[in-house]
């Protein structure tokens, strides 16, 4: 499962995910969360749902045919929630084998205070988890 969130810091694991896909002969599942609670765009405006799930879709949709065209069965999951609590739930209703995502590199104090997704997903998850840093 490659989770992502179509920021830079994503495509460091979307490559590291195709590779293993690839050497592994496993299927890739290409997994982004919409976050209710983060859809502000600029001036305060809010974004709808439909709206940021249409804009993952494309994202994902390009990361699946990227995949497919490197022999990889793949295909697509777009879920709403806290992301860390939706990885691990997303991996463990689609039984993955791996979770491959990205880190942000965040400074320490903000770390501290936030904690960061790919700290909670490794804590939480039932299988391996591989953190790309950006």
């Amino acid at each position: 499962l490659l989770a992502v969130d179509l920021s830079p810091s994503s495509d460091g694991a979307t490559n590291e995910a195709i590779r293993v896909a690839r050497e592994h002969g496993a299927e890739l599942i290409v997994l982004s969360v919409v976050e209710p609670g983060k859809l502000r765009l600029p001036g305060g405006l809010l974004r709808r749902v439909d709206q940021e799930r249409g804009r993952l879709e494309l994202g994902v949709r390009a990361i699946v045919e990227q995949a497919r065209a490197s022999g990889i069965r793949a295909t697509y999951l777009i879920w709403e929630g806290d992301p860390a609590e939706v990885i691990v739930e997303a991996s463990r209703a689609e039984r993955a084998d791996l979770i491959v995502l990205g880190s942000r590199g965040r400074g320490t104090v903000k770390r501290r205070l936030l904690g960061s997704v790919s700290a909670h997903v490794a804590q939480l998850s039932g299988c391996p988890v591989v953190v790309v840093p950006a």
